[in-house]
C-alpha cells in the first residue's frame, strides 16, 4: 500500500538562529573624490553621486551617481547641536533652528526621555548619570541596505585625515600621524542597552595613540553613529569646532584650512558641514550583521513506508513498472517532499537532486530547512 503522508511530530522539527556577517568597506575616494568630474576644481557638494536638498538639512551619498539605477544608498550625513551648546546663538537665523531641531529629533530617537520628561543629551559614557555631554555632533546614518539586521559589535572602524591643510587632509608624508583612527574596539563585551533605539557601544581613538576621551557613539541595530565635533580637548569653544588633529589646535570641520571658520554655528548649512566632513575621511569599514532564522524538518522514512508511488505512470496495466516478477520488493524513488498544512495545504515543496531509491531495505531520513 502506498504510504502518501505522514504526520510530523514535535521531535522531527528543530529550529535554529545564525547570525552571518559580512564586511563593508568604504574608501574615502567613493565618499568624496571619485565622481568629482573635473577633479579637485569642482566643489565639494558637486559630486555625481552626493545628492543635496532644497532644505539643505542633511546629505545623501551614493556609491554611483545618483541618478543612476545602478548606485546604491550608503548613509546620510547631518549636523546638530542642544540647546545648551556654546554654539547655540539665536542670532544665526538661517541655519540655527534646523541645527537644534536636527539634534533634538535624533535625541529623543536614540536616547529618549528621562524621569522628569526631559530630552536626554548624548551622553559620552554611556551611563546617562552625569558626565560629560556631546553637545554637537555629527549624525551618519548607514542605509539599512548596509547595516542589515545591524552592525556587529566590535567591528567599526574610521580615519579621518588630520593634517593641516583643508587641500591635503592626508598630508604630503603619508606618516600615520598624519591620521586619526576611531573605533568601538570594546564594543562587543562593553556595549550599552540603556536607548530606546537598541545597543549601542562608544567609539575611542585607536591610533596613533589612545586618549581617555571618547569620540562618538556608535548605534547598531538603529545603524547611525554619532561623532562627537567638540574634539579632544573638549573646549566647546567656536574656534575649536570639530574634531581636533594630533595637536589638538586645527578643527576638522573647516572649508579652507581656517580655524576660525566657524562651521557649526546657525549660519552655515548641515550641507556645508557634511562637505567639511566628507573631505577628511580616508575608510570607513564594519561588518553588517544577518539573523537567518530558519525551522528544520526532519523527513523520516521508515523501511515499510513509501515503498509505493501514487504516481499513474508507476502501474502498466495490472503490473508494477519497477517489479520484474510478483515476489520481488516494491521499489520507489522519491524524488520530491512536500510540506503540508493540518488541513492538506501544500506549504512548500523541495526537489531533490537526484531521485533516491527506497525499498523495504533501507530507511531515509530527509533534512527540510526553512530560512526566513
Amino acid at each position: 500500500m502506498a504510504t502518501i503522508y505522514k504526520t510530523l511530530t514535535s521531535n522531527d522539527v528543530a529550529s535554529t538562529r545564525t547570525l552571518l556577517h559580512e564586511a563593508i568597506p568604504i574608501t574615502g575616494t567613493i565618499i568624496s573624490g571619485t565622481y568629482r568630474d573635473g577633479g579637485a576644481s569642482v566643489a565639494l557638494g558637486n559630486e555625481n553621486n552626493i545628492k543635496n536638498y532644497s532644505h539643505a538639512m542633511f546629505q545623501s551619498v551614493y556609491d554611483y551617481p545618483y541618478l543612476s539605477s545602478s548606485a546604491n544608498h550608503i548613509f546620510d550625513l547631518t549636523v546638530g547641536y542642544a540647546t545648551s551648546s556654546a554654539h547655540n546663538n539665536t542670532s544665526d537665523t538661517s541655519f540655527h533652528d534646523k541645527k537644534v531641531n536636527t539634534y533634538n529629533q535624533m535625541a529623543q530617537v536614540l536616547m529618549g526621555y528621562d524621569h522628569t520628561g526631559s530630552l536626554r543629551l548624548f551622553d559620552k559614557d554611556g551611563d546617562l548619570t552625569g558626565g560629560g555631554k556631546i553637545k554637537e555632533a555629527l549624525f551618519v546614518n548607514f542605509s539599512r541596505l548596509l547595516v542589515k539586521d545591524e552592525i556587529k559589535k566590535g567591528s567599526f572602524s574610521m580615519q579621518f585625515g588630520t593634517a593641516s591643510s583643508f587641500s591635503i587632509p592626508f598630508g604630503t608624508t603619508g606618516v600615520e600621524a598624519e591620521y586619526l583612527k576611531v573605533g568601538d574596539t570594546s564594543g562587543s563585551s562593553k556595549y550599552k542597552v540603556n536607548s530606546p533605539a537598541g545597543e549601542y557601544g562608544i567609539l575611542y581613538q585607536q591610533s596613533p595613540h589612545t586618549p581617555a576621551d571618547p569620540y562618538g557613539l556608535i548605534f547598531y541595530q538603529a545603524g547611525i553613529v554619532v561623532l562627537n565635533l567638540s574634539g579632544t580637548n573638549l573646549t566647546g569653544s567656536k574656534t575649536n569646532n570639530g574634531l581636533a588633529d594630533r595637536h589638538n589646535t586645527r578643527a576638522l570641520m573647516d572649508t579652507a584650512g581656517s580655524d576660525t571658520m566657524d562651521l557649526l554655528t546657525g549660519s552655515f548649512s548641515q550641507e556645508a558641514n557634511a562637505n567639511a566632513w566628507r573631505n577628511r575621511v580616508a575608510n570607513i569599514s564594519f561588518n553588517n550583521t544577518v539573523e537567518l532564522n530558519s525551522t528544520v524538518y526532519f523527513c523520516r522514512a521508515n523501511h515499510n513506508e513509501f515503498n509505493y508511488s501514487a504516481n499513474p505512470t508507476y502501474i502498466t496495466g495490472s503490473k508494477i513498472r519497477v517489479k520484474n516478477v510478483s515476489t520481488d520488493s516494491p521499489v520507489s524513488y522519491v524524488t520530491t517532499v512536500g510540506l503540508y498544512s493540518a488541513d492538506n495545504e501544500l506549504l512548500a515543496v523541495a526537489k531533490l537532486s537526484e531521485p533516491l531509491k527506497k525499498d523495504p531495505s533501507n530507511e531515509i531520513t530527509l533534512r527540510v530547512r526553512l530560512d526566513y
